[in-house]
């Protein structure tokens, strides 16, 4: 709890254009999509893969970790040299999926349940268990490499039932809890570019504070809702989503905590993917927005007729709709290459969930997976 064509991806400096390596990386999440017994009986069968951006060279990472029949990877990210892949590590007991699936919903236990976060190193395949070291917790998400210092990694916590922000060392050592003695959930962990800020959400209501978690400042929206909060690239703007659940829609507010605005409306679309074809009792993957890399429009997605399509809405509240559908068409998880030319992201069309990548430029599309009905591809990042 994520071959295709050559993409003739190019980028422009000083008004020379170069070609893109096709050799760069593409980081995601394979698995089944429709195994009879519910939610686990599916994500136990997922698998963190890459593959170029002109579809060879595809491969499972870190395969010694699925390491019981139980157990199962998910690609979570990139170090920022690219050199390392982030990949989550999960498992659940079969008592403990039985359990939830009857009671519909989850039940994290030391004994039923683990989640940890390893660092992959692309030339050795060497996996270490960077949350397993000086251990807070039997469940750790949400890892990141710490902007701006390379000597510091962040992630996410479940301790006594609570998510908690950590900063940690690189080596895993010397946790801290940034909202330590917390009783309330906090999760949408993420930093500056700069390194010296940070925001999250506390039950549903979004904080920026310093890089330490001191001076917390809620943002103050009026609304039940708010989620997954994000820095631009430039630090002056944080991007989140607000309102009600299952209908909200996303906001900026500037790094100060004013300004706060309303840039796009999602059109009753709920935010959450349905990520697999049985009955699921989570209710999906959340769908948020998310910066373009010049950090003055954001991609997001909203519901037009009968299709989740895809949009460009800029800081002042212009949107461009990216992809006009047949009914029934679902597009989720956009995400921009980091030459800002390209788009990735996932459609479910003809039944299945497949990553596709946009110029966009001209809007032209490459599919880079062949899935089958069965199958689904999901939570894709680009390697720096």
């Amino acid at each position: 709890m994520s071959t295709s064509r050559k993409l003739g991806i190019f980028v422009t400096m000083l008004g020379i254009t170069y070609p893109v390596s096709a050799e760069q990386l593409l980081g995601f999440t394979e698995y089944q999509t429709n195994l009879p017994g519910g939610r686990h009986a599916n994500v136990r069968t997922m698998r963190a893969v890459v593959v170029n951006v002109d579809s060879t060279g595809r491969r499972e990472l870190a395969k010694d970790l699925v390491d019981q029949p139980d157990a199962w990877t998910q690609f979570a990210g990139w170090s920022p040299d690219g050199k390392i892949a982030i990949v989550g590590r999960g498992w659940v007991s079969p008592e403990n999926a039985k359990w939830e699936e009857e009671h519909k919903t989850f039940r994290h236990v030391k004994e039923g349940c683990q989640y940890d976060t390893f660092l992959v190193d692309l030339e050795t395949s060497k996996a270490m268990n960077i949350t397993g070291v000086e251990r807070v917790s039997f469940y750790n998400s949400g890892l990141f490499f710490w902007p701006n210092d390379p000597t510091k990694l962040g992630f996410t916590a479940l301790i006594d039932g609570n998510s908690h922000p950590f900063r940690m060392d690189r080596d895993g050592r010397n946790k801290v809890d940034l909202t330590k003695d917390s009783k309330e959930f906090a999760y949408g962990f993420s930093s500056s570019r700069d390194g010296k800020r940070i925001a999250y959400h506390k039950n549903y209501q979004v904080y920026l504070a310093d890089a330490d978690g001191t001076n917390a400042v809620q943002i103050k929206t009026g609304n039940s809702f708010n989620f997954a909060p994000t820095w631009s690239p430039d630090g002056a703007w944080v991007l989140f989503v607000s309102g009600e659940h299952y209908n909200c829609h996303p906001h900026v507010v500037r790094a100060d905590g004013t300004g706060l605005k309303k840039r796009a409306d999602r059109g009753g679309y709920r935010g959450v993917v349905e990520f697999l074809d049985v009955a699921d009792f989570h209710g999906g993957s959340s769908d948020t927005p998310i910066w373009a890399r010049d950090g003055q429009s954001f991609f997001h997605t909203g519901l037009v007729g009968k299709c989740v399509e895809l949009f460009q809405t800029t800081l002042e509240g212009k949107s461009t709709q990216l992809t006009r559908s047949k009914d029934g068409t679902l597009h989720y998880h956009p995400n921009p290459s980091p030459d800002g030319q390209s788009l990735a992201f996932g459609s479910k069309r003809d039944g299945v969930r497949q990553l596709i990548v946009m110029k966009l430029a001209d809007r032209s599309e490459k599919r880079i997976t062949n899935l089958k009905e069965g199958q689904g591809a999901m939570w894709l990042h680009w390697q720096p």
